[in-house]
């Protein structure tokens, strides 16, 4: 087996706690991977400014797979400023409900979703005009358009050959009835998209109709793809359906010219999380599972599952970190990962 590079972009806070989660569970997988660091904290990105950011745009280009740490914002975000240099235009994130983890929402949320990561109002500051008024301006492009939605086409066709039966339903949502043309060409491109994939069922929502038919019915929904604003709104309602913001974990992906992933990034949706910094009480499991994701991604499935398995299964018998009910710190947490991974891999 030939080796895996990966980029590494550590961070603030409990950053390097959950970069220690990450290699100690590597180290103990039947697979040759080998971390590049960039050291991505405040100070060295203070310090040294767009160098830090061409340092790793250049690692993530030669490895095309890198895992992120959480990383503070000051002035400019990290992960705005990572995305637009490797050209992210695609978020993926499941929300899936957890055994063991207490929610007041009761029922199970299977979720894949699917954000356009670049567009929206997010990519324009605006500008004041006078004293009373202030204008954004709203930009969707075709191309990001295109790729997310052969991404979420082609996610919920390889999740329905997964789960046995084939058939698996592709969600787009937006307000297209009042935002005619920026929505309206969203929800074009993805009818477009669709023609080439007539084995996956495509469904069409309005994107409050959505919110509200998700909390009714969450199981009439599994790949749902969503512009820039509406899946950031999303993904934080989803993770309070499900529970925890701790468990989150994410994909971001750019695209080569043929519209296949060129570059992957992995990482936790949570935070820096200062007030326990290097108290060795986070939970690494939203890091995890971002891991488990990559390791997905370069087709090591069967390492992915058996570290779901592992650490899902931890959770659901409430051996699992304070945050969650549990008990355990962050190395013993760990150490139970590593011990539960089946050793016949």
């Amino acid at each position: 087996m030939s080796k895996i590079q990966i980029t590494e972009l550590l961070g603030d806070g409990i950053g390097p706690e959950l970069a220690d989660s990450v290699h100690a569970v590597a180290d103990a997988l039947p697979a040759e991977l080998e971390f590049v660091p960039i050291d991505w904290s405040l100070e060295t990105r203070e310090r040294r400014g767009d160098d830090a950011i061409d340092e790793a745009v250049e690692s993530m280009r030669q490895t095309k797979l890198a895992v992120k740490y959480p990383t503070i914002t000051k002035k400019r975000s990290p992960n705005a400023l990572i995305r637009r240099a490797c050209n992210f235009s695609v978020i993926y994130r499941p929300a899936i409900s957890i055994k063991g983890i207490s929610s007041n929402f009761k029922e199970d949320v299977n979720l894949h979703i699917v954000r356009i990561a670049t567009g929206g109002t997010y990519d324009d500051p605006g500008q004041f005009i006078g004293d009373d008024a202030a204008v954004s301006l709203r930009m969707v492009e075709r191309k990001p358009c295109e790729q997310a939605a052969r991404f979420a086409f082609e996610l919920a066709r390889k999740k329905g050959l997964t789960y046995g039966d084939g058939h698996y339903t592709m969600t787009s949502s937006s307000k297209h009835t009042i935002q005619r043309v920026t929505d309206g060409l969203f929800e074009s491109v993805v009818a477009g998209v669709h023609k080439d994939y007539a084995d996956v069922e495509h469904h069409v929502e309005l994107f409050d109709a959505l919110l509200a038919k998700i909390i009714i019915d969450p199981s009439s929904y599994e790949v749902v793809l969503v512009l820039n604003e509406y899946g950031d709104f999303l993904s934080d309602m989803a993770s309070g359906l499900v529970g925890s913001l701790g468990t989150g974990a994410s994909g971001n992906y750019s695209f080569d010219a043929n519209n296949q992933v060129d570059i992957a990034m992995f990482d936790p949706a949570g935070g820096t999380a200062p007030d326990i910094a290097g108290k060795n009480v986070a939970n690494p499991a939203a890091v995890l599972l971002a891991f488990g994701m990559l390791l997905d991604h370069v087709d090591r499935y069967d390492l992915g599952h058996a570290l779901r398995l592992s650490l899902l299964g931890l959770i659901e018998a409430g051996h699992c970190t304070r945050d969650l009910g549990g008990k355990l710190n962050t190395d013993e947490f760990t150490k139970r990962v590593i011990e539960n991974i089946p050793a016949h891999l």
